[in-house]
């Protein structure tokens, strides 16, 4: 937070990302709203998680070409110009004759291309955050202000459901246009600020795409034990995913477990998961900004465990206490994560390793969620759980191992 508060051209950045987030998430409520009042809902609601999904996973492509832009503030603020007109046009065809599928249709593609530039246009504040707060200041940075991104995410969900009942799908996607002309205005200005107090890093990357990959992982590998705690945060980025549903079938069948309703429970645990990951976020990362990343882990990792015997006995209290637990370490990791690999790579090829730890980190959440809810559903629920404890307990000798063997940078 002494970051945020003292470093007015971060703050500026930081303000930017809040609202074109907090834009988005009202705008997505109102297309999946529209989505589910069609006949074939379920396939309109499935097509819009998947093409949202898409540009998340491509984030080591945007970071890409993001290294090969030369003049980043000029063009993010383009993107996000081209981001607001996209949602006026949006706005226009919510207001038009369209109805149905093709407008659906429409909506959903020119909404793609504004995750896609949104995709690139993070990759272009990478190295410029790094600019402006310095590599050593970067987790807690990023922590306080990943931090208020998740609260802001879980009220602008509310907000969005309380503004449907009085608003038209029109109107939001006219805020939503103009959250981006607000955050394009602001990257204007920290542009022309900064590049008054020193001049602008222009160092572009010249090597392929897979080139860049290469030079990235082989960089990463030489930070001794990097590769392995990306791995090891992945895994546990992937628990944390699993653990939701496999909350949802066991209460399901356990009645004893629930916190009033069925929704209300899960709601519940969902809301103190989110919280304790702000909180690593935004004061975790401030309060272990000296500690190992390996020990964060480590206390991610028994956290996961105490959880999953939580689950296992039926506790639901001790779920949510661990729950909450469990995403604070990983909100305290991921900063920490990103700052000791911004701090290994090449500053040229900053945005496409980043990219590169993005889409690892993504790509485990579904895949594990996919394994472990899998078991679940073909046998019990008991042997997924045990399963995770498995993989918690391979994670914590992985780790300990290699923080042995190491010197941690953090």
């Amino acid at each position: 937070m002494d970051i945020f508060l003292r470093n007015k051209n971060y703050r500026k950045l930081s303000v930017a990302s809040w609202l074109s987030g907090a834009g988005n998430i009202l705008f997505y409520l109102a297309l999946m709203t529209y989505a589910s009042k069609l006949k074939n809902y379920s396939l309109a609601l499935s097509l819009i998680a998947i093409m949202e999904a898409i540009p998340n996973l491509l984030s080591s492509i945007g970071g890409y070409f993001a290294d090969r832009t030369k003049n980043k503030y000029h063009v993010i603020v383009t993107l996000a110009l081209i981001r607001c007109a996209l949602y006026l046009v949006v706005g226009l065809l919510f207001a038009s004759n369209l109805a149905g599928w093709n407008l659906v249709l429409l909506v959903i593609g020119l909404n793609f291309i504004s995750d896609l530039a949104g995709t690139y246009s993070g990759g272009l504040s990478t190295p410029l955050i790094v600019d402006l707060v310095g590599q050593n200041d970067l987790a807690e940075a990023e922590g306080f202000t990943n931090g208020i991104n998740q609260v802001i995410t879980m009220l602008a969900q509310f907000i969005g459901s309380g503004l449907l009942l009085f608003m038209s799908y029109t109107n939001l996607a006219i805020v939503n246009a103009i959250t981006f002309l607000i955050s394009g205005l602001l990257y204007l200005n920290v542009g022309r600020n900064y590049k008054k107090q020193q001049p602008i890093n222009t160092n572009v990357n010249q090597q392929s795409f897979w080139a860049t990959l290469k030079s990235s992982y082989h960089q990463v590998k030489t930070a001794h034990g990097l590769l392995t705690i990306v791995l090891v945060f992945a895994l546990l980025n992937g628990i944390l995913s699993t653990i939701e549903p496999l909350l949802s079938i066991l209460v399901a069948g356990n009645k004893s477990m629930l916190v009033g309703t069925y929704s209300f429970t899960i709601a519940l645990f969902g809301a103190l998961d989110s919280i304790g990951m702000a909180l690593g976020s935004a004061i975790g990362t401030k309060i272990f900004k000296q500690t190992s990343l390996f020990i964060i882990s480590l206390l991610d990792t028994l956290a996961s465990i105490a959880m999953v015997i939580a689950l296992l006995t039926k506790n639901m209290l001790a779920c949510l206490v661990f729950g909450s637990l469990l995403g604070f370490f990983a909100g305290v990791g991921s900063p920490k994560l990103s700052q000791w690999l911004v701090t290994s790579v090449d500053h040229d090829i900053l945005a496409s390793s980043v990219g590169m730890l993005n889409t690892i980190l993504l790509i485990a959440g579904p895949l594990m969620t996919t394994i472990f809810t899998s078991i679940a559903g073909t046998t019990r629920v008991n042997y997924a759980l045990y399963g995770i404890i498995a993989v918690s307990i391979g994670v914590f000798i992985v780790t300990l191992a290699v923080m042995h063997s190491a010197k941690p940078k953090q």
